[in-house]
């Protein structure tokens, strides 16, 4: 079975503060490490009031010093809000501080909407049409020292932190491939293009000094629980997450609502099918057939999988579920149980 790994948004539940989302943050991340998910990866957003990883620097510092062996990054940093240099420098601090445990993640999208991008960047100089340029001028700040270099990340030259592509169309695909970095695809919130835009990268790929061949990794949503129903209601959050972001009313991580699916339009209705076709709800036999047929579909080579579940033990209960899943998968056996 392939890796598993967790894309963490640090939700702000209602009720709650950003230091409870942040202490929950660790404390899933320190679970993660002990049930054996390969990367943790925080997201970079802004102007979300459900969503704590705005400085994803500095979270990730927050993870690294709680925990020791589990890979952990962005997933991702948005490009377009930032100088190159500056991302160089801070991820280099990152690796110097947990040495070969960073990766990044990096997206051109701005993680937000057009007034809080204006108020990020201040001017729209560095936009989306030089993502490709941003990429390569962050790859050279960790690359060798040479005599010829005028501009140095201090720190972050010759640190080589591993570089990916996010995307959630067939745009990063071909980046990703021409650049020879591993892609990641957001088809945890963004599934329609997903299956062309593997075809697209692995058919395009080159390889490059950080990678040999074809790496791709999907996002995939998992609310796990001892049965379905009760899987289905902890997914209700995030259904209302989704239906409130696409109205333009951002909030706080909501509790699970079971009468949820009666106050549905068809258009939300539409939106949810869309955005959940990526996903497994249920309990661990209900997960595990779901995860397995969506990897055999797509020959992912590996998941990242994100759960907006209001109540953090509910959150824990299935991660843990998920990693026994994974577990019994690897093993062979026909069940999995947690």
């Amino acid at each position: 079975m392939i890796p598993f790994s967790i894309l963490d948004l640090a939700p702000v539940p209602a009720g709650h503060t950003v230091a409870d989302a942040l202490r929950n943050t660790l404390d899933l991340a320190q679970h993660a490490e002990r049930w054996g998910y390969r990367r943790f990866w925080l997201a970079e957003h802004h102007g979300m009031p459900g969503i704590a990883s705005a400085a994803t620097a500095v979270v990730i510092g927050h993870v690294g010093a709680g925990t020791s062996t589990i890979r952990i990054g962005a997933g991702g940093i948005m490009l377009p809000n930032h100088a190159p240099l500056v991302i160089a420098e801070q991820f280099g601090t990152l690796e110097s501080l947990f040495p070969g445990r960073i990766d990044l993640g990096l997206g051109r999208a701005p993680g937000t909407d057009p007034a809080t991008a204006h108020a990020l960047r201040r001017t729209f100089d560095g936009d989306v049409d030089s993502f490709p340029q941003d990429v390569v001028e962050l790859a050279g700040y960790f690359a060798d020292d040479g005599p010829e270099r005028r501009v140095r990340a201090v720190p972050g030259t010759g640190l080589k932190v591993p570089l990916w592509i996010l995307g959630s169309s067939l745009y990063g695909a071909q980046l990703a491939a021409m650049l020879g970095l591993p892609y990641a695809f957001a088809s945890h919130f963004a599934p329609a293009q997903m299956k062309e835009a593997i075809a697209i990268y692995r058919r395009l790929f080159r390889p490059s000094r950080q990678l040999d061949r074809p790496y791709v990794m999907l996002g995939y949503n998992v609310f796990a629980a001892d049965t379905d129903a009760e899987a289905k209601l902890l997914a209700t959050s995030m259904q209302q997450a989704v239906i409130n972001l696409r109205r333009g009313m951002p909030g706080l991580l909501q509790p699970p609502d079971p009468t949820l699916e009666a106050g549905l339009t068809p258009h939300d209705r539409a939106i949810l099918s869309s955005f959940l076709s990526a996903s497994a709800i249920g309990s661990p036999e209900t997960v595990r057939a779901a995860v397995l047929a969506f990897v055999e579909e797509t020959g992912a080579d590996e998941l990242i999988v994100a759960s907006q579940i209001f109540d953090h033990a509910a959150r824990l209960r299935s991660y843990a579920i998920l990693a026994g899943v994974h577990d019994a998968l690897a093993a062979g056996r026909a069940g999995a149980v947690a």
